[in-house]
């Protein structure tokens, strides 16, 4: 889910994410996320690296949580006007 709309991510597991994957998020225009709310499904993973990084020079914070933990947070975040993007993996 972006600031320009939500988007069908092709990600089932933590393992299928890649940067390219991302591509929405980072297509957006610079300044419309300030906040990318990852969430991995039921246990917590590790970024690599280099997602935190491209996040960086991207200039969005990053948060990484439970999936249901990332989309309570997300609502309510948009709630009060905040530039969030986030990205879900199902809970199997």
């Amino acid at each position: 889910m972006l600031p320009s709309g939500v988007h069908a991510w092709p990600v089932v597991t933590f393992s299928d994410m890649t940067l390219a994957s991302l591509k929405p998020l980072f297509d957006e225009p610079r300044g419309t996320v300030e906040l990318f709310l990852l969430g991995v499904g039921a246990d917590m993973q590790v970024v690599r690296d280099s997602l935190k990084q491209k996040l960086r020079e991207a200039g969005i914070m990053l948060e990484v949580m439970q999936t249901g933990a990332a989309a309570r947070t997300y609502n309510i975040l948009v709630q009060e006007n905040r530039r969030v993007a986030t990205a879900l993996i199902a809970v199997a």
